[in-house]
């Protein structure tokens, strides 16, 4: 175990969970060092039979644990920031899962905590740039075979919302994965959104405004249209089509198994975002793991992070307001001048 690098996992609930049982059994060159929940119960369900894992309600207990190298965060988001804030005055490379901080103020104090140090430790997990996929159609489009971007047209379907969902949650939790990834395929900033609200599905909780249509515009002329529907009751779905000047390219339509039986056929749609992207969660903290063995910080940046999650903010008030709202970043700082990939 002395040549695994030793992950101390922050949360246990659903993500932390799915990251330990990764680290433990599909990614190689790490191990679970460390686990830290406030359900101790929870956490000790998350790491029964794997030896060597201490047991913390305390994340800072668990970074200073002993074999403790790097940290996964994988806990609510408004804890996020003192994490990340607590394995920079360590020096522990993190991958820390989406969103980095829901605030804006508080995303920004990340910024410059790690500007400060001189050096990136911390990668972000949007996922989605490991898919498949998504990075075909990234190649496909920085290629420039087929022109100018003009528009993406995206699709983020959920079955149901858990019960604490907000509707503002649609943009700051889900439509955040749009974000980076319309930054990213893109590479352009978003500079303003508006938010128009169709009548709410009869499936929705009552309050819930669901679905949402969000319009993005971006620094050099490009529209990006996202359909968040987070009660469509029928399976999970992602799709993304890029529009260019001399033609257009659509990812996320299902390739899974057809069901033929009784006179009909039968397509499955995936219910769980940890099943259509799982491949994808994989390729994330694999390269993160051989990243941080080879003393290198890859993937999302903390500006990355930080960006999302201005855009979201100014998506809600666009969802407030029904007006368009600008987007504001602060300057950034030469840490991240070089586009994160």
């Amino acid at each position: 175990m002395g040549d695994l690098l030793g992950v101390a996992v922050l949360g246990a609930g659903h993500m932390g969970a799915d990251h330990i049982r990764r680290l433990d059994g599909v990614v190689s060159g790490a191990r679970v060092a460390a686990v830290a929940d406030p359900d101790t119960d929870r956490a000790k369900e998350a790491v029964a039979g794997l030896d060597g894992v201490s047991v913390h309600t305390d994340p800072v207990s668990a970074l200073a644990a002993p074999g403790v190298q790097a940290v996964l965060v994988a806990s609510p988001g408004p804890a996020h920031e003192d994490a990340l804030l607590a394995a920079f005055a360590r020096g522990l490379p993190v991958l820390c899962e989406k969103p980095m901080v829901p605030d804006s103020t508080g995303a920004l104090r990340v910024v410059e905590a790690e500007a400060r140090l001189g050096r990136r430790l911390a990668q972000i997990g949007f996922m989605r740039r490991y898919d498949a996929e998504y990075r075909r159609l990234k190649s496909l489009l920085d290629d420039g075979g087929l022109g100018r971007p003009l528009m993406l047209h995206c699709t983020h379907r959920n079955v149901s919302s858990p019960p604490h969902f907000t509707s503002a949650m649609l943009i700051n939790s889900s439509v955040s994965h749009e974000i980076d990834a319309a930054r990213w395929l893109l590479g352009q900033e978003l500079t303003a959104v508006t938010v128009l609200r169709p009548a709410s599905s009869a499936g929705a909780p009552e309050g819930l405004i669901d679905p949402q249509f969000v319009l993005f515009e971006t620094e050099r002329g490009a529209l990006v249209d996202v359909e968040v529907f987070v009660n469509c009751g029928f399976g999970y779905q992602v799709r993304c089509e890029a529009v260019c000047e001399r033609g257009s390219a659509r990812i996320g339509d299902e390739h899974t198994m057809v069901v033929t039986a009784r006179g009909g056929a039968r397509e499955e749609v995936a219910q769980d975002y940890l099943v259509r992207f799982a491949d994808a969660y994989d390729r994330e903290v694999q390269a993160w793991v051989d990243a941080t063995r080879q003393g290198r910080v890859s993937g999302p940046s903390v500006w990355d992070g930080y960006a999302a999650s201005v855009v979201a903010e100014a998506g809600v008030r666009a969802l407030e307001t029904g007006g368009r709202t600008t987007v504001e970043l602060a300057p950034r700082p030469d840490l991240y001048a070089e586009v994160s990939r």
